[in-house]
């Protein structure tokens, strides 16, 4: 295994998640094409892929995206529509988890976690 290299998450609207992503990542896509939209993240790829029918979410697995401020970072999200899924939690040390529900019902983990550093290979 090497790491983490793809979040992708679903949607049946990819224009306006497209937009809706650019906002809360406050970055543009590298790859936009009608069937999939690719965002470089740090280093790491978010990945948006249409479907025309509702897809069933179960809510025990998804990715975390690392932040600097995590009530900063919750709060934008929050602000573009996206609603809180597991509130800010101590897990240990200085780490702080939550998640979001983005207009799609995709889950975004978020993470501030000073302890961790990425490690190019």
């Amino acid at each position: 295994m090497l790491g983490l290299r793809t979040s992708l998450y679903y949607v049946n609207d990819l224009e306006k998640a497209k937009n809706w992503y650019s906002q809360a990542f406050q970055t543009k896509p590298y790859y936009d094409t009608p069937y999939y939209v690719g965002f470089n993240i740090e280093g790491y790829e978010l990945g948006l892929h249409p479907v025309e029918k509702p897809i069933t979410r179960g809510d025990g697995q998804y990715a975390s995206w690392g932040v600097h401020d995590i009530r900063k970072t919750l709060d934008h999200l929050v602000s573009l529509g996206a609603v809180i899924h597991d509130e800010i939690q101590n897990v240990g040390g200085d780490i702080e988890t939550a998640a979001v529900k983005d207009p799609w019902d995709n889950i975004i983990g978020i993470i501030y976690n000073p302890e961790f550093k990425a490690e190019k290979t």
